[in-house]
């Protein structure tokens, strides 16, 4: 597939792609062929360059607006389709299976696809949604990636798992069942089942997408994914590492989440030292997929941060 499409964007209408967008392969950890969009910034000076992190099962093209208003904002725009992800290289056999073996396979992948650029404007800001907030913030905290500021959007810091839930988890693994489903697939989502945006047309949007292009789907996670998630949780929470990330932060959690545990977030975000951290009432999981009232309350956020950090 890979070499069929070597510049391949998925179009649909409704969705334009940033001013300049293009593909980028880079290779990842093993040697995985991973797909970045760079689109440079529409302004005589630059900005800079925000790096855009999406969540799970997340692809370039579902953050099509969210480029063109960062561009719209002075910004060079970099997107990666993580490992596993999009039409970046998949990591099992099924390509449904939503896996990694641990979240370093995800760093690495960001950490390259920076390299394998030409010189981007500097400063760099780093946008990062639910799983990406995960990815981010621990290249951040371990130096892997140095930015100026950095925005979450529904991070991914934890997880609602009880005590028995996280043992089950490890006992897959131990058992060598990493591979395999932790929920099977069920029946295609209807928008009034979803739990991740009130706002119907972005929800028919990235429908349009995956129907118009099934490659870019993915289904439930394994229980190696569960596991790795449990490991990083583990490392980005300690107070030490988030005392020092001293750049500005803006974390916005959802008052109508269910996929992620805000307790994590009000943790994290008191042992950043330069972090504000807001509740968007009545949105759920996707905030920069939500409704237009709601979306324009996270970015005032994100501009907020921009001006604490002179950015």
């Amino acid at each position: 597939m890979l070499e069929q499409y070597p510049d391949r964007i998925v179009d649909v209408p409704g969705n334009p792609r940033p001013e300049g967008a293009r593909i980028i392969w880079f290779e990842g950890v093993g040697g995985r062929r991973l797909r970045a969009c760079l689109s440079p910034a529409t302004v005589e000076k630059p900005r800079g360059t925000c790096i855009v992190c999406p969540g799970r099962t997340e692809f370039i093209e579902k953050y099509f607006e969210v480029g063109r208003e960062l561009q719209d904002r002075g910004f060079a725009v970099l997107i990666i389709d993580w490992p596993g992800q999009g039409l970046s290289q998949r990591l099992l056999e099924d390509p449904q299976k939503g896996h990694i073996d641990r979240f370093e396979t995800f760093m690495g992948a960001l950490r390259n696809g920076l390299d394998a650029m030409e010189e981007l404007p500097r400063p760099y800001v780093s946008l990062a949604h639910s799983m990406g907030g995960a990815i981010a913030l621990a290249a951040i905290g371990q130096g892997l990636v140095r930015v100026e500021a950095a925005a979450f959007c529904a991070p991914m810091w934890g997880l609602p798992l009880g005590r028995v839930q996280r043992y089950f988890i490890w006992a897959m693994r131990v058992m060598g069942r990493s591979d395999d489903f932790a929920q099977k697939p069920g029946p295609p989502e209807k928008f009034e089942d979803n739990i991740v945006t009130y706002d119907e047309p972005h929800w028919q949007m990235n429908r349009a997408l995956t129907d118009t292009a099934p490659e870019l789907s993915l289904g439930p996670v394994t229980w190696g994914w569960l596991g790795a998630s449990l490991d990083i949780f583990n490392r980005i929470s300690r107070p030490e590492v988030l005392r020092a990330i001293d750049i500005p932060v803006f974390v916005a959690s959802a008052a109508d989440e269910k996929l992620v545990d805000n307790r994590s977030h009000a943790h994290v975000a008191s042992h950043l030292p330069k972090c504000e951290h807001v509740t968007v009432q009545q949105a759920m999981h996707e905030i920069l997929m939500e409704t237009p009232e709601k979306r324009a309350e996270f970015w005032a956020g994100f501009d907020r941060m921009l001006a604490r950090g002179k950015i």
